[in-house]
């Protein structure tokens, strides 16, 4: 009976995830890492919250018509009881008016450290990064593109082309989450796409909304994280806000010329409201899903991050 009980819920859980209206993480990836992720487990010894494994299925929609999905694995190894490390190996597969493309996505990688803790309060920092396994120039070959092999944009693309370094630190209670953090591109990508790539596409104002941005170096992100959780025995749930702002300007090769340059409009604040709720089935088994509500977005996205609606789905094994 208790089995059966655990795979209803389990089956509720899925179910209620994969039909919600959501927006994630609109930024690349540095949200869910370390001291910023989201829904965290309140313990005063990292070791104990963080050794675990995590299977995670996420689903997305672009502003477009890119349907993004991802399979990861999310190791959490307790280095000791006040540090660890964690390593993020995604696969993913695009799918959209312009084509189809699957691959391995970037790997991440960080170093999470209890920095204090105080009257109920604990304090962590992590550093890290996010390593390419391609340079973001994925080609298709279909109707669209005349039959020969053309670049396709950023929204399709498994890797972000570029070398990130990560830094943040979070203040966590058994009630609340209060995080920030920063992502800096250290390279550009090599990303080539052009709206001539695709002679025969019918809707010619559809392409040019594929915001172009040739050999893009993204600009630096902030992301800040409030959260409120509610823990009970078996489950809890949180709702929190997940604001991130683009501070400087992308770089890449101006539409038109040869030369590189600032893009305008690329500046600017994504917003969106968050919601989780996790089932622990006992002390090494739960599941989770995260959803959200878009609220704010950038107009301008040569980079293809911004997600329009997503869910996230995981299995996590602690031990």
């Amino acid at each position: 009976m208790r089995l059966y009980r655990h795979l209803s819920i389990l089956l509720l859980v899925s179910l209620a995830s994969y039909h919600a209206d959501a927006q994630g993480c609109s930024d690349a990836g540095f949200c869910t890492m370390g001291a910023m992720k989201p829904d965290q487990n309140y313990s005063k010894r990292i070791a104990i919250k963080l050794r675990s494994i995590e299977f995670n299925y996420y689903k997305g929609t672009s502003l477009l018509t890119a349907v993004i999905q991802a399979a990861t694995v999310d190791f959490n190894l307790g280095i000791n009881d006040y540090s660890s490390f964690q390593i993020k190996l995604p696969y993913m597969w695009v799918s959209g008016n312009l084509g189809e493309v699957a691959g391995p996505g970037d790997i991440s990688l960080s170093y999470t450290r209890q920095l204090k803790t105080y009257n109920g309060w604990v304090v962590n920092g992590t550093l890290g990064a996010k390593i390419p396994t391609g340079d973001s120039n994925e080609t298709v070959n279909n109707e669209h593109t005349g039959g020969v092999d053309a670049p396709i944009h950023m929204y399709y693309q498994p890797s972000l082309g570029s070398y990130d370094a990560i830094a943040g630190i979070s203040a966590l209670s058994g009630k609340w989450l209060f995080a920030t953090g920063i992502q800096v591109a250290l390279t550009k990508n090599n990303n080539q796409f052009a709206w001539s790539g695709f002679p025969n596409y019918p809707d010619t104002e559809y392409l040019q909304s594929h915001d172009r941005g040739k050999e893009l170096k993204r600009g630096i992100d902030v992301m800040f994280r409030v959260e409120r959780n509610w823990r009970f025995t078996n489950f809890n749930f949180s709702l929190g806000a997940l604001p991130i702002y683009r501070i400087t300007k992308d770089e890449a090769i101006i539409p038109g010329t040869n030369e590189r340059g600032k893009l305008p409009n690329t500046t600017g604040l994504a917003l969106s409201v968050l919601g989780s709720f996790g089932y622990h089935f006992d002390v090494n088994n739960s599941v989770k899903i995260i959803k959200g509500i878009k609220v704010v977005d950038r107009d301008f996205n040569p980079d293809g991050l911004t997600r329009d609606e997503v869910v996230s789905v995981s299995y996590i094994y602690k031990f």
